[in-house]
């Protein structure tokens, strides 16, 4: 997982650009430069200004979010008791699957959970048993939704 860099600040242009990526996303050919002309400023500007605040540890990932079910996809949330000292390289491993979205650590036994999307729940399966296999890690849960809830998040900064 990577960490934020506390030492790194947001200045207003940057709280300007992040509130304008977080929803509604320019669809077209220069996304950059439509959110540059939006907050008057310079393509190249946005776009040097989105790889630090990646670099950073700002911003995690930037990508479209699909409902997988209307793709012919299902998806689940899954949960591991991964050992403190292995969390680094566990989630190294589940990070390739192209199915995980994101993972995050949370207090408890079971401290790393994360999403999985793949064509099948055999797939998943399959992948968990993998990841199970390659880690050394015995106890992850699979926890298929059985309605699902959809909130639209958005953080003014």
């Amino acid at each position: 997982m990577k960490k934020i860099n506390n030492d790194f600040s947001l200045d207003e242009t940057d709280k300007a650009i992040l509130n304008r990526i977080q929803s509604d996303f320019p669809i077209t050919t220069s996304p950059y430069l439509a959110i540059a002309e939006e907050l008057g400023l310079s393509e190249d500007d946005v776009i040097k200004r989105l790889k630090k605040l990646k670099k950073n540890g700002i911003i995690r990932r930037m990508g479209g979010n699909f409902v997988p079910e209307k793709l012919g996809f299902v998806s689940t949330l899954c949960a591991a008791v991964v050992p403190e000292e292995k969390i680094g390289s566990f989630t190294k491993v589940i990070n390739r699957y192209p199915g995980v979205t994101h993972n995050y650590l949370r207090d408890g036994s079971f401290n790393i959970w994360f999403t999985f999307i793949a064509p099948s729940m055999k797939e998943i399966d399959s992948n968990l048993k993998q990841i199970s296999k390659e880690t050394g890690v015995k106890e992850i849960i699979n926890l298929p939704a059985t309605k699902v809830f959809k909130i639209k998040a958005h953080f003014d900064l």
